[in-house]
């Protein structure tokens, strides 16, 4: 092993290189979030330029979550297999050469081939951003390296619209895209020399679980999504059930491998088992919310577009206060704790958002997602830190492509369910957010069950099995 792979006492990076470390993953982060979210304000430009309809220039979203929900795990076992760092830059290489390529894009179909060869290289970096950052900091500091990485998610999400919207004043919208380019070249340019060399793991891919992994998510995600916009029910749901069927196989299947794609080996873990399920129903109730609240804003109560964004801005802009600090006190105080506080705290404030006043005004609605806001942030970050902290040094990168998986499944789930009540006719009322409430409930048992001994303290066979310094990680529940 050489002496770069050789990581301090403690594990992390010290120094000028931390910094600069801590500055690429940041600046890697930002990419992915923005050019999922800027497309959004594009799309009825790029309907009228491409000379297509409207449900067509959705597909330019669809596509790009439908490849990173299938290719995130299989990216993550791929990167403990030829290691982290080449993986996770060459993703980055990856979309900036698709991002160039939307220049040349004079025609639908090819900005879908596009999108999804953006989308693949995104998949890439995410899946072992969360196993970098493990690597960057030290570990008594790893819940204060996610919340930091959770405030560039979200001021990344909050500038996306307005950036996107101010592009499109002054250029085409292939610059929309374009905006994520500068961003991955510095990250490339400091990542190449700050970032930890992390050897690869010996093995062989497994291939059939990837294969698996993408038919499951990619087949159930396309059934529902097919269901929701008028498609045939009867395709629709054949697509979903097949997904199921290999879903099991999958299951079945990733039982009997020694690095299996979908981390089965973790999830067998109570503590991990709760905090995903807590993650997804967390990450579900805010995207139900999130969508389903503009719709209400401007139908029910004749808000005009530009007052639903302020109103809605409290959300992200509280997010990035409370990240960072709910980040620290998870290397402090038990991520189960926390977690209960943000799921009482945002279930509060999703009763209040439910039963807003007759006539509400803008602070109304403003301290009410402010509060949302608060209470998902204190959830989140701890949680994210004990998933990637609890699992084995050398499974880092499948906990994080879990992470991962589990937010852009959660988020796909809230936008099938708004897009299902506004068919029935009632996504504008006040149902939404009860609905949210009840997923905000579930995710706080979960938290709050992990501050049980039986699960706080692992037993001595789990710890045998994890790598020197995980298990320390695990009694943070």
């Amino acid at each position: 092993m050489k002496a770069s792979h050789v990581e301090p006492i403690g594990g992390g990076l010290q120094g000028r290189r931390l910094f600069f470390a801590v500055a690429a993953i940041s600046l890697g982060t930002m990419l992915t979030i923005i050019d999922g979210a800027i497309a959004t304000v594009a799309l009825p430009t790029i309907a009228r330029d491409l000379r297509v309809d409207g449900s067509s220039a959705v597909l330019v979203v669809t596509v790009y979550q439908l490849v990173l929900v299938m290719a995130l795990l299989p990216f993550s076992a791929l990167g403990d297999r030829i290691g982290l760092k080449r993986l996770y830059q060459g993703g980055q290489l990856v979309f900036t050469i698709a991002t160039i390529l939307c220049f040349f894009a004079h025609s639908l179909g090819f900005l879908l081939v596009v999108r999804a060869l953006q989308a693949t290289g995104a998949a890439a970096a995410l899946s072992v951003m969360a196993a970098m950052i493990r690597r960057v900091y030290p570990a008594k500091h790893l819940g204060r390296g996610l919340g930091l990485n959770n405030i560039m998610g979200s001021v990344s999400a909050a500038m996306a619209p307005t950036a996107g919207g101010l592009i499109l004043s002054v250029a085409p919208w292939p610059w929309v895209f374009a905006i994520a380019a500068p961003f991955a070249i510095l990250s490339l340019a400091l990542g190449r020399w700050a970032l930890p060399d992390v050897p690869p793991i010996a093995g062989s891919y497994n291939l059939a679980g990837a294969m698996l992994n993408m038919a499951t998510f990619g087949l159930v995600i396309a059934g529902l999504e097919a269901l929701v916009h008028g498609n045939s029910p009867v395709v629709s749901a054949a697509l979903v059930v097949i997904g199921l069927l290999f879903g099991f196989a999958l299951v079945f299947h990733e039982r009997r491998e020694p690095f299996p794609i979908l981390p089965v080996d973790l999830l067998v873990r109570p503590v991990l088992a709760l905090s995903v399920a807590g993650a997804f129903m967390a990450f579900f109730a805010s995207q139900t919310l999130i969508l389903s609240l503009p719709f209400r804003l401007q139908h029910g109560y004749g808000f005009a577009p530009s007052e639903v964004g302020a109103m809605l801005a409290p959300w992200p802009l509280t997010t990035m206060i409370v990240a960072p600090i709910a980040g620290t006190l998870s290397d402090r105080y038990p991520a189960g704790l926390l977690g209960g506080i943000g799921m009482t705290i945002a279930t509060i404030a999703l009763v209040l958002l439910s039963f807003l006043p007759a006539h509400p005004q803008y602070f109304d609605v403003a301290w009410r997602m402010a509060l949302c806001g608060a209470g998902f942030g204190l959830f989140l970050s701890p949680n994210a830190r004990l998933i990637v902290g609890s699992a084995p040094r050398d499974r880092a990168a499948s906990a994080g492509g879990l992470v991962s998986t589990t937010r852009l499944v959660g988020q796909t789930m809230g936008a099938t369910g708004v897009a299902t009540m506004l068919a029935l006719g009632f996504g504008t009322s006040f149902i939404p957010p009860l609905i949210a409430c009840g997923l905000t409930i579930t995710a706080g048992i979960c938290s709050l069950s992990r501050l049980r001994p039986s699960i706080r303290n692992p037993s001595a066979r789990e710890v045998s099995t994890a790598q020197p310094g995980s298990h320390g990680d695990v009694g943070a529940a």
